[in-house]
């Protein structure tokens, strides 16, 4: 009886104590986050683009080493957002967003703008992507052949490759800019070669069309299932500032703007929380495949939605084309009054 009593003292002694450790790891994970600032106000496009005097960039600096840019609605309805992470050896940027014209939307001279000098030349820049829409990479061009600079790959061998993803899309894969290290998480859903971005600096979890306040555009149901399952699971044991897509669409009380709207009156604030991405695993469970509302979200399977539009285009022209043949025969068929 008494080595019973003091096997089972020793067991709860060790899970006490890992309950300790685990704890003791995840206090100071949280103690390690440099705090930042989200107190901004997102320029909203304008009613009138003719008149918009908005820079086609505008720049908020979260804190001494992170960077968020965001995309003027007038030049792209899009109005995406990137992100710039500053290392002590490496900067990061993280898409380049929908216009590849430097003078239009100068994404190179702006970013370069914002790196620290090291010696005679800029800090080395490394830019990635969340994935490969072309509003996410159309501003590639702006980078190529600049000295100190690395563009990586989009598509999915690229992808793969690039962060060295052996069993896609399981894994993960880590980006050192020195002294700051960014964890990268695979999460097809979305676009076959998405993923998701987590600053161990800052604990901002950059989830690019993954998650956003606006449309949740699901190509692959299964494959986004298994990643919000993965992305939560990952976030479970670590510290989530804020939660952060590259689109914003919907108004403060959740309202979806028009498609293609470059005017965002009462825009909803770009970060969401760790709790809001918790609700994502039964959201998507409750999707139809086609369009579904739960609570604050929308789930649509864009390339569904488009292909029913067109269906019901194509049924409206040939009523209007049948109806107008009948017009026609209905006419010939008439008898021509005698005079």
């Amino acid at each position: 009886m008494k080595v019973c009593r003091l096997r089972l003292l020793s067991r709860v002694a060790s899970v006490a104590l890992a309950l300790f450790v685990a704890g003791a790891a995840m206090n100071t994970r949280a103690q390690q986050i440099v705090p930042g600032s989200m107190d901004v106000h997102w320029n909203p496009g304008a009613p009138d683009c003719q008149t918009d005097t908005q820079p086609p960039l505008q720049v908020h600096q979260y804190e001494p080493q992170t960077f968020i840019l965001r995309q003027n609605l007038c030049l792209s309805a899009e109005g995406n957002f990137l992100f710039l992470l500053i290392g002590d050896q490496k900067a990061l940027l993280i898409d380049t967003g929908a216009i590849a014209d430097a003078a239009k939307m100068p994404v190179a001279k702006t970013v370069l703008g914002l790196l620290p000098q090291r010696g005679d030349a800029k800090l080395p820049l490394l830019v990635v992507h969340t994935h490969g829409h072309t509003d996410h990479r159309d501003g590639d061009p702006q980078f190529a052949g600049l000295a100190n600079v690395q563009v990586a790959p989009f598509d999915l061998d690229g992808v793969k490759n690039f962060f060295g993803f052996a069993a896609w899309p399981e894994g993960q894969a880590q980006i050192d800019l020195g002294g700051r290290v960014v964890d990268v998480l695979p999460s097809p859903g979305h676009h076959r070669a998405h993923v998701v971005f987590y600053d161990q600096r800052t604990g901002l979890l950059l989830t690019g069309d993954f998650f956003l306040p606006g449309r949740l555009l699901v190509e692959d149901k299964a494959a986004d299932l298994v990643s919000a399952a993965r992305v939560i699971d990952f976030v479970k044991t670590r510290p989530v500032t804020w939660v952060l897509g590259t689109h914003v669409e919907v108004n403060r009380n959740w309202q979806l703007y028009d498609l293609g709207a470059s005017y965002h009156p009462d825009e909803h604030v770009l970060q969401l929380t760790k709790d809001d991405l918790l609700t994502l695993p039964a959201t998507l469970a409750a999707f139809n495949g086609f369009y579904t509302t739960a609570g604050h979200l929308t789930v649509m399977d864009q390339n569904r939605v488009l292909g029913a539009l067109a269906i019901a285009a194509l049924v409206i022209l040939i009523l209007l084309i049948w109806g107008l043949w009948r017009l026609w025969r209905r006419m010939r068929r008439k008898p021509a009054v005698s005079a």
